[in-house]
């Protein structure tokens, strides 16, 4: 039906399962990941200034998010062949804030039929009907969605912050805590909230302790950077 928007996967929904074609080879999405952090993101359109600067940054920082456990996936509406015309002059010919000779090696999906685009709801008609908008999926070695951002088509991503929610979604798993605005390794992050009007007394009677309580609501711990690190990627 034209101009059918679907739903958008939600945070806690297994992310849809679907087979792709990519620069890559053949994909089965998201099983071939099993085991490993995913970032999924779509952009509007190859042989485009912002999607070259988005693919040699991610390209550039593909090792980083290795070392996360993290594997990086692209797609876009266009065909398989314009995929590799654009990887091919990226490579050859662009040079961007001292990047150069960048080789995107993860997989760009072709979705010429838009199926994926549409599952995802990386379509949005109120932006572009063609194109599918900046979209972001963080699924953890589950295949669970876990976050997700979304950017308009003018308007390049922040990739501190998608390593930052990479790292931030690990930590909270790792150490069952929660983490206040503009957390980063090192900083205290926030115990789980009191349960009960005993643990809420005790906590606060224990202000000066491992905690610092704020409220009963609100209590806060030390979580070293050293810590942090050690269990990253696992």
């Amino acid at each position: 039906m034209e101009n059918q928007v679907n739903a958008m996967p939600r945070i806690g929904d297994l992310a849809p399962a679907f087979q792709a074609v990519t620069t890559q080879g053949t994909i089965n999405f998201p099983a071939d990941y099993k085991g490993k952090w995913v970032i999924l993101f779509s952009h509007p359109a190859d042989f485009t200034p912002v999607c070259t600067s988005e693919f040699m940054t991610f390209a550039s920082m593909q090792k980083e998010f290795e070392a996360l456990n993290t594997q990086l996936v692209g797609l876009s509406v266009d065909g398989l062949y314009s995929h590799i015309a654009w990887l091919r002059t990226i490579k050859e010919k662009i040079e961007y804030k001292g990047m150069k000779n960048v080789e995107v090696t993860f997989p760009l999906i072709e979705d010429i039929t838009m199926n994926v685009a549409n599952m995802y709801g990386m379509l949005q008609p109120g932006e572009s009907s063609t194109k599918a908008v900046r979209a972001v999926f963080f699924i953890d070695p589950k295949g669970v969605i876990r976050a997700l951002i979304y950017y308009p088509l003018a308007l390049g991503r922040n990739f501190d912050e998608l390593k930052r929610v990479i790292i931030g979604l690990q930590t909270a798993d790792n150490f069952s805590v929660a983490l206040p605005a503009d957390w980063r390794p090192g900083d205290d992050v926030i115990v789980p909230t009191a349960g009960s009007c005993g643990v809420a007394k005790e906590r606060m009677d224990n202000a000066s302790g491992e905690l610092t309580c704020y409220d009963w609501f609100f209590c806060t711990k030390k979580l070293s950077k050293d810590d942090v690190e050690s269990k990253l990627g696992k």
